[in-house]
């Protein structure tokens, strides 16, 4: 695999969530995030280059929504998810979950 250097950092979140697949829905947990990709692990098996949607159940009673993702790579039960499509209320969630994260580095944020 080659070396890939990533645009945005990753950060650690543990929390459950739904995704789509054609008309399958999995269940899984999301284990880190940055702005633009995901890593999660989940019940449905997903292929790379697969797209699908995704809903992210925060602590708080919110969902995160994404629209559209792409497998980027498989291992087992494991998936790195590339965002493509994510609404801007979204995207500024993940913003400031990553300011929470670089305040509070030495814990995990369970949402």
């Amino acid at each position: 695999m080659p070396f890939v250097l990533r645009p945005y950092r990753r950060f650690p979140l543990c929390c459950p969530m739904t995704y789509h697949a054609g008309l399958s829905e999995g269940r899984g947990t999301i284990w880190n995030v940055s702005l633009n990709g995901w890593r999660l692990s989940g019940d449905l098996p997903l292929r790379v280059r697969q797209t699908g949607s995704m809903t992210i159940k925060l602590s708080n009673h919110q969902n995160l929504g994404v629209a559209g993702a792409i497998v980027c790579w498989v291992k087992s039960q494991e998936y790195g998810l590339e965002t493509l499509v994510t609404e801007k209320h979204t995207h500024c969630q993940l913003e400031h979950f990553g300011e929470r994260v670089v305040l509070e580095p030495t814990e995990v944020i369970h949402e």
